[in-house]
């Protein structure tokens, strides 16, 4: 029999178990373009299915790219950029030529001029020791520089075939669907959904006679908040539009909430500014340190969406601030923007959770 995979997520289809990639009833193998099960819930009834694919699953399929002579483009979420990183992939993808493209554009300010964002994201990759072909701002959902996008993929890959590889949330199968909507006459588009780990394997798409590309299974990154909060909490938490920065001005010895997922204390220092860069829904307190326990345990206006129940749950990470102002950025949930010369600073959230230091991004 010959294999038939489905266009959404890019599964072998199969008729055999339910609760395997690729189900669909024998009634649907007569169709000339199959969407499985769980691709048809997710587009249909926006209904999380569950990923069987394994951390070993995808770095297989990034080793695979690696073994190849081929263009990576390597997408990267701007809104969280040190989450959204893969680690090692350089060492996964080989010698190959890398094109980055900086994705949700659309969720920071207005006002952040795409030059000095583009000069931050390569500066950003010198730390990691990578160092693209070329980085461009972008966002799948407004459909910005596609047309830049496009050419310079062209460019770059020199006839050879195309792989997509980035973080799961990244942007990548919407990505693809706007260059399919744009670029082809394909009626058939991938599943994209908010849900981490929507495609399942590679999925072709034809570039020409002689080379395809390639959207490749997300990456899991399990230190970030999208990857352990519940599913109604996703839509909570992701930003759907540009975020507007909430301006506090912090002495020490006073705490900052994040609707019950993250804290903030300022141990020690002079006045400093704390302007934080979240979804619209979060909810964010100002308070004394010397209330802020019970305020987290008791205050269940706080704690609805907290995937800990008491603060004896988080987990402290300490961070003395230089004379330049810094971003505390906490995977998956945001960042705040903090300018406290010398100060100190507890950042409390959930065991497993990343929290970074980083160059200002704004």
């Amino acid at each position: 029999m010959t294999e038939i995979r489905c266009y959404g997520c890019g599964a072998i289809i199969q008729c055999a178990d339910t609760k395997k990639p690729g189900y669909v009833p024998e009634s649907a193998l007569s169709k000339e373009k199959i969407l499985c099960q769980r691709c048809y819930k997710l587009m249909h009834y926006h209904q999380k299915m569950e990923s069987h694919l394994t951390k070993d699953d995808f770095l297989h399929v990034l080793q695979t790219v690696g073994e190849k002579d081929c263009l990576v483009v390597y997408i990267v979420d701007l809104f969280d950029f040190n989450g959204s990183l893969v680690p090692g992939l350089m060492r996964h993808i080989g010698y190959n030529d890398v094109l980055v493209l900086a994705n949700k554009r659309d969720i920071l300010p207005k006002s952040l001029k795409e030059h000095r964002l583009n000069t931050w994201v390569r500066r950003q990759f010198k730390e990691y020791g990578i160092k693209p072909l070329d980085v461009v701002i972008t966002s799948g959902k407004k459909n910005m520089n596609f047309d830049e996008i496009f050419d310079k993929i062209d460019e770059y890959r020199h006839g050879r075939d195309v792989y997509v590889v980035g973080i799961t949330n990244v942007g990548k199968s919407t990505f693809i669907n706007r260059m399919l909507k744009n670029y082809s006459d394909a009626s058939n588009l991938i599943t994209t959904s908010e849900f981490p780990g929507t495609t399942l394997d590679l999925i072709k798409i034809p570039l020409d006679d002689h080379s395809s590309l390639y959207d490749t299974p997300g990456i899991m990154n399990e230190h970030q908040y999208t990857s352990v909060v519940g599913e109604k909490d996703l839509a909570y938490i992701m930003p759907q539009g540009e975020v507007k920065p909430m301006i506090y001005q912090l002495n020490d010895d006073q705490s900052i909430f994040f609707s019950g997922l993250a804290r903030i204390d300022y141990t020690k220092g002079d006045k400093g500014n704390f302007i934080c860069y979240f979804s619209r829904n979060m909810q964010i307190h100002r308070t004394k340190t010397e209330k802020a326990d019970e305020l987290f345990n008791r205050h269940k206006q706080l704690q609805v969406y907290g995937p800990a129940s008491s603060m004896k749950e988080m987990k402290a990470y300490e961070f003395i601030l230089p004379e330049e102002k810094r971003d505390i950025v906490i995977s998956g949930l945001g960042f705040i923007c903090i300018h406290a010369p010398k100060g100190k600073i507890k950042v409390y959230v959930p065991e497993g959770i990343d929290v970074f230091m980083r160059e200002s991004l704004i």
